[in-house]
């Protein structure tokens, strides 16, 4: 298992379309992916999870993931987040 914090950049935080893209990445590994803010553990390959997070700008989020292709998975996550998406 891997895991990195990331920081929620976009000033409307993680609304349906960011949400929306998020899953999509996450959906095209095998690994698992878990989202964790507040101490509050998601699926990060279901979209209810992800909104359930009610992330906003600025927030932290741990991304988890265990599998064959973590490695790979983290990298585009986190890409994602490192991007300042306005969508």
């Amino acid at each position: 298992m891997i895991r990195k914090t990331v920081s929620v950049k976009n000033r409307k935080g993680l609304h349906m379309r960011p949400a929306e893209q998020l899953v999509r990445t996450a959906s095209r590994f095998k690994s698992e992916v878990t989202l964790v803010k507040d101490d509050m553990p998601v699926n990060g390959k279901s979209i209810l999870g992800v909104m359930m997070l009610a992330a906003e700008h600025g927030s932290s989020i741990t991304v988890e993931i265990d599998g064959p292709d973590e490695t790979d998975a983290l990298k585009a996550i986190t890409d994602m987040f490192d991007q300042d998406q306005e969508a």
